[in-house]
């Protein structure tokens, strides 16, 4: 970036801002930089002058000036090439449940965090370079999974694919299923679960919390699948909204606790006689409109941690039928 570049809009990036359209392209430049560039002029759109707020359109050419002086660190991202282990490279490709031009399907394993944070240093987010294939650029998250829960996780393969796919979620268009082994059998079997919750501070971290007042509204439909006399169940949740460890706080408030949820269930969310005191919490299938057209359906097979609970109860995987399933 030590002289002037004319670059094309290509069509993922059509309909955004143009400083937008910097901060995806050159994440390594400042952001008092990219100000300068526009104030002096020095930037410029088909030619002409422009502000940061101008929506640019695919097939116009941006001017980009040097910009090698307001650099983070001492790579620009577009030539920045990440060295990955090929045996990680290996791991995270056998993750993959689906791919094509638009998207990549994960079976995210429990223990990833989806992203970075405080004493975090390995993360979902931080290895989707082993996912670019043929492509320059690595997919993007579309939503996320906590920490502790696996399964099916959906990477827009473009920023203008995972924005489409990310709409479907704030727009609840995408259907999702959970599979859970809960502690003891609810009553009634099939039900739904209001509740207003958010977010408090505890001597132990943060933690969302059932509210009487304000906070943030929720929804989940439960149903009992199969069950283990009274000791536990298995149970098939419907989230229609999408509040942070919804369905562990939900399942915790009507008394039965998701097995080995200790942060809402205390010890008694651990069972004996060999259960896994990891979280059975599982996103196992998700519906969402597809970027060509027609709904697209992702499952991802449980982890092992609870295939070996649901082998050591003897529940019926084959015989699954989904008790949402004639929903609209």
């Amino acid at each position: 970036m030590t002289k002037v570049e004319l670059i094309r809009v290509k069509k993922d990036d059509d309909g955004i801002r143009i400083d937008r359209w910097f901060k995806r392209h050159y994440a390594d430049i400042t952001f008092g930089r990219i100000s300068k560039a526009f104030r002096k002029g020095e930037i410029r759109l088909d030619g002409k002058k422009c502000k940061g707020n101008e929506h640019i359109s695919a097939g116009q050419e941006i001017r980009v000036p040097p910009l090698s002086d307001g650099l983070k660190n001492d790579t620009p991202i577009f030539h920045r090439v990440v060295e990955m282990d090929p045996q990680l490279i290996a791991e995270v490709r056998s993750w993959v449940l689906y791919k094509d031009e638009h998207m990549i399907v994960i079976n995210k394993p429990a223990g990833l965090p989806s992203q970075g944070g405080t004493g975090i240093k390995k993360h979902l987010d931080g290895l989707l370079d082993a996912l670019k294939y043929d492509r320059f650029d690595k997919p993007r998250l579309v939503h996320r999974l906590d920490k502790d829960t696996s399964g099916v996780l959906l990477l827009g393969r473009s920023a203008n694919d995972a924005s489409k796919l990310a709409k479907c979620f704030q727009s609840r268009e995408a259907d999702k299923r959970y599979w859970a082994l809960v502690v003891g059998v609810p009553v009634p079997q099939t039900g739904r679960i209001h509740m207003n919750m958010d977010k408090v501070v505890t001597p132990h971290g943060e933690k969302m919390v059932k509210m009487k007042e304000g906070g943030k509204k929720s929804l989940t439909d439960y149903s009992v699948v199969e069950r283990a006399a009274m000791k536990c169940a298995w149970v098939a949740l419907k989230p229609h909204t999408g509040r942070t460890h919804q369905l562990r706080l939900h399942m915790a408030e009507i008394g039965h606790p998701i097995v080995g949820d200790g942060k809402y269930g205390s010890t008694e969310a651990y069972l004996t006689g060999g259960i896994s005191r990891n979280l059975h919490l599982h996103a196992r299938e998700i519906t969402i409109p597809h970027p060509d057209g027609g709904l697209f359906t992702a499952t991802a097979p449980l982890p092992p941690h609870m295939a070996e609970s649901w082998d050591m109860l003897d529940f019926d995987l084959k015989g699954y039928r989904d008790p949402y399933g004639d929903q609209e």
